[in-house]
Formats: C-alpha cells, sequence, structure tokens
C-alpha cells in the first residue's frame, strides 16, 4: 500500500467512512489565497519542479535553513536541479512537520507518484515531474480545474486596477471563478510615509482630494464599490495585533492629518486611527454584505540582515503575543456594532494560546440579522498553525464556545497551484476527529447528521455564507 491513500491521518472507521462517501470529492471553495490572477491568465506552464515548488515557498525555505542547507540553495543563484536535490535533502529530515505530508499529498495527487522523495530518488522523480509538467494538463488552470475549485478569491490592494480578474470574468473558456479580495494594508501601515504615498495615489485614482478622514472614507468607499462591481465579496487584514482605543472625531481627523503629512505619531495615535478605519471599513463592507476578514499574531521580517537582502516573505516571520487582546478584540467588535457596522466577520489568529479568547468573544456578536448562520465566525487554522495540532486545536476551541456544525472550513492562504491538497489534509483530520468522537460514544451515529456537518464545513456553509 502506497503512503498516501484513504486511510492516511484517519485512524478509525466512522472517520474513514466519512471522507470517502462524503469529503473526499466535495468541491473547493478557496476564499483566501495568494494566487495571481495574472499567472491563472496567462495559464503558462512551469519550466520545471524547482520553480513550482521552490519559487516563494516560504514554508520549505525555513526548513532549509534548518537543515543547514546555503542559502545559495534556497535563493541563490544554484541550478533548478541543485536546488531540488537541497529540498528532497530536507524532505528526509522533515518527519513530523506537514511538509512531508504536504510534499507526497502533492507528488501522489498531481504527479502520480507514490515514492517518498528523498537524496536517493531526487533526480528521478524530479525528471518524471519534469515532463508532466510540459503537458497542457499541468498548465495552470487544468490544474486548478484537477483540484476541483469553484472558487478563488486572490489577495489585492484598493489601488489595483483588477485589470486581469476582468479578463477571466470575460473569459468564457475557464468556469472557476476567480475573484478579487479587498486586502487595504497600507492604511494601516505605521510608517507615516507609506501612509501618506498610499493616501495620496488613493487621491489620485478616485479624484477625491482627501484633506478629512470623511474625505478619506468617501474615496476608499469608492474602491469597494468597484471591486464589488468585479465580483469582490470578501476584504482582508493583516494586522499584528488588534489594539482598540476609542476616540471623538476632532482627535480622529488632528491624527489623520498628521499622518497624511508624513509626520511621526506614537503608538497610542496610530492605536486611534487604526480603530477608526477599522470601524469606517467594517461598515462599508456591511453595506455591501461582504465578509472581513482579520489575520492577526504575526511578526514578520524579524532576522533584518535576511529582510535587506532577500525582503518580504522570505521565511523569517513568527507568532508574536500581544497584552489585554481579550479587551481590544471585543472593545473593536462592539464598536462596529454600535455604529451599525459589524458585517460577517472572520477572525484568525495566529496564536493557539488565544484560541478560546477569540473563540468566546465571537460568540458575543453572533446573530441572525445578516441572514446566515454563524455571521462570526472563528477562522481555520492558518501559516504556523495548518498543522494537525493546530487544526485540531482550533476545531475543538470553536466546538467548545460555538457551533462547528455552522464551521466555513478550510483556506488554501498559498502561493502554489498544487497547494489544494492541504484542503484534502484538513478534511482528514477533520473526518479522523469527528469520526473518533463517534466511536468513543461522544456523539451518535447519525449518518445523516454526520454528512451534513461534514459537507456543510468541507463546502457548503462557505458556499452560503460568501454568495459568491
Amino acid at each position: 500500500m502506497s503512503f498516501i491513500n484513504d486511510n492516511f491521518m484517519i485512524g478509525n472507521a466512522t472517520g474513514l467512512r466519512l471522507y470517502q462517501n462524503v469529503a473526499k470529492n466535495l468541491p473547493i471553495i478557496d476564499y483566501h489565497c495568494h494566487l495571481d490572477a495574472k499567472e491563472i491568465f496567462e495559464n503558462k506552464n512551469a519550466e520545471n519542479m524547482t520553480q513550482l515548488w521552490l519559487g516563494g515557498d516560504h514554508y520549505k525555505w525555513r526548513a532549509m535553513r534548518a537543515n543547514g542547507i546555503d542559502e545559495k540553495y534556497i535563493t541563490g543563484n544554484a541550478s533548478p536541479e541543485e536546488k531540488f536535490a537541497a529540498w528532497a535533502e530536507t524532505v528526509e529530515a522533515s518527519f513530523g512537520n506537514p511538509l512531508y505530508h504536504w510534499t507526497h499529498l502533492e507528488l501522489s495527487h498531481y504527479f502520480f507518484c507514490d515514492e517518498q522523495l528523498g537524496s536517493h530518488n531526487w533526480r528521478d522523480i524530479m525528471e518524471h515531474c519534469n515532463r508532466l509538467l510540459q503537458r497542457p494538463d499541468f498548465a495552470p488552470r487544468e490544474l486548478i480545474n484537477r483540484s476541483n475549485v469553484e472558487v478563488i478569491c486572490t489577495t489585492d490592494s484598493p489601488l489595483d486596477t483588477l485589470h486581469y480578474h476582468q479578463l477571466l470574468r470575460d473569459d468564457e473558456t475557464f468556469l472557476v471563478k476567480v475573484l478579487p479580495t479587498f486586502r487595504p494594508d497600507d492604511v494601516f501601515a505605521e510608517s507615516p510615509a507609506q501612509f501618506a504615498t498610499f493616501v495620496e495615489r488613493l487621491s489620485a485614482l478616485t479624484g477625491v482630494n482627501i484633506h478629512s478622514f470623511s474625505d478619506f472614507s468617501t474615496a476608499l468607499g469608492m474602491r469597494i464599490d468597484y471591486f464589488h462591481e468585479m465580483g469582490c465579496r470578501i476584504s482582508d487584514h493583516g494586522p499584528v495585533e488588534i489594539h482598540y482605543q476609542a476616540a471623538d472625531e476632532q482627535s480622529v481627523e488632528a491624527i489623520f492629518a498628521r499622518k497624511c503629512k508624513g509626520e511621526g505619531i506614537n503608538h497610542l495615535d496610530n492605536a486611534v486611527l487604526d480603530s477608526a478605519i477599522f470601524i469606517m471599513l467594517a461598515k462599508h463592507y456591511k453595506q455591501h454584505n461582504w465578509a472581513m476578514q482579520i489575520h492577526f499574531g504575526a511578526i514578520r521580517n524579524n532576522n533584518t540582515r535576511m529582510y535587506q537582502t532577500l525582503g518580504l516573505n522570505t521565511g523569517f516571520d513568527s507568532i508574536t503575543d500581544q497584552s489585554h487582546l481579550a479587551s481590544s478584540l471585543n472593545g473593536l467588535l462592539d464598536a462596529m456594532s454600535q455604529n451599525g457596522g459589524l458585517p460577517k466577520t472572520i477572525l484568525y489568529n495566529l496564536n493557539a494560546s488565544y484560541n478560546d479568547i477569540v473563540a468566546s468573544t465571537i460568540a458575543n456578536f453572533q446573530s441572525a440579522e445578516l441572514g446566515v448562520k454563524s455571521p462570526m465566525q472563528f477562522g481555520s487554522g492558518w501559516w504556523f498553525n495548518d498543522t494537525r495540532r493546530g487544526m485540531e486545536n482550533q476545531l475543538n476551541s470553536l466546538a467548545d464556545q460555538g457551533l462547528l456544525m455552522n464551521f466555513v472550513g478550510m483556506l488554501t492562504d498559498s502561493r502554489s497551484l498544487v497547494s489544494y491538497t492541504r484542503h484534502d489534509y484538513f478534511r482528514r483530520i477533520l473526518c479522523n476527529l469527528i469520526g473518533g468522537w463517534v466511536e468513543k460514544g461522544e456523539v451518535p451515529d447519525n449518518n445523516k447528521i454526520l454528512t451534513k456537518m461534514i459537507s456543510n464545513i468541507c463546502h457548503d456553509n462557505a458556499h452560503n455564507y460568501f454568495k459568491f
């Protein structure tokens, strides 16, 4: 029996039944990823496995550095063969790391290869995969179709023209919806210069003379309108921490004016302005019936020397902590609610020690008002938590504090066209967890309810929640 089979990650008969009969073949709604719409539109095959697997994959880069691989073979000018060999050597050392599982899920699912990659066979596997990559069914769109994907939501700046989204929307030969996601990172930039530059560009793009916070809201509202016309139904935000700080309108205007001029402002003033921006954006989102995603808890670019050499997203980020999360998170959501602008919201927590804080906070703001079940969602385990342990922790906290039946499920959160096996990984872990509850006598073996639960979490809830 090959390493990757239906029993993989599933240790009980009920879980295996749920996986085989329900979860395995459900379509994927990829409501959060970092694929490039241009790459999907142009539909060019990857040149080789090194480009496909190692290009931009900071998960693998971190593992290779931990394995003593020189940077030349990670992000440097080594040949594709040398880099692939270095990765294969690292795979041998990665037992216990999800990278070992993901690697072999991808080899099995996309490349029909059931061998275990290592230093002894890397060349044969690379040559096998490289030959397949030249075939038409390994172009980006076909990889997406083979992954059984219905919807893809990319990650896009408010200033983006969305040109390639429009081309994809008008292309009747590709039926998968590729939709933008509104990701306004620059509006929360701590750097006054970065913030001022964004405001200037926003003003030029929208034709709004931005002299006040109200003008700023108007201009952002215009971009949100445009994104909505292009099919966007989700926003996303990536603050390091959640710091809610209430302030009156006059104080917000004064801080906004100073930051627009590029003047430095202190931590408290930044918290005031960020809070006001969040509340303002949330109201726009609610008016459009969007879902607002907030991914928090990552401290980035911690290795200054490597950041200066390689730049962003190169594998030098980690989990952070913060004080007073519970009061800040409750305060922010409450302020949005009082302002009449709390939209459907998904909170993703990177620090698992806060799981129950986040899950119990969400329960404070559930309502039937938005026409969906559990409009407030505790998002899937992400980044450092898309491991078996991380996913199970998130699922258990959600089940403890809310209703797992209503969970919108897994996200891809990847730049790779062959990472859709992460959904399969999640589905196996989910079925094993729920199957274990059945076999321990903690929930009844009611096939109708169990089938509904698995279908809901793996597909149906996302379909009903986002309304693409």
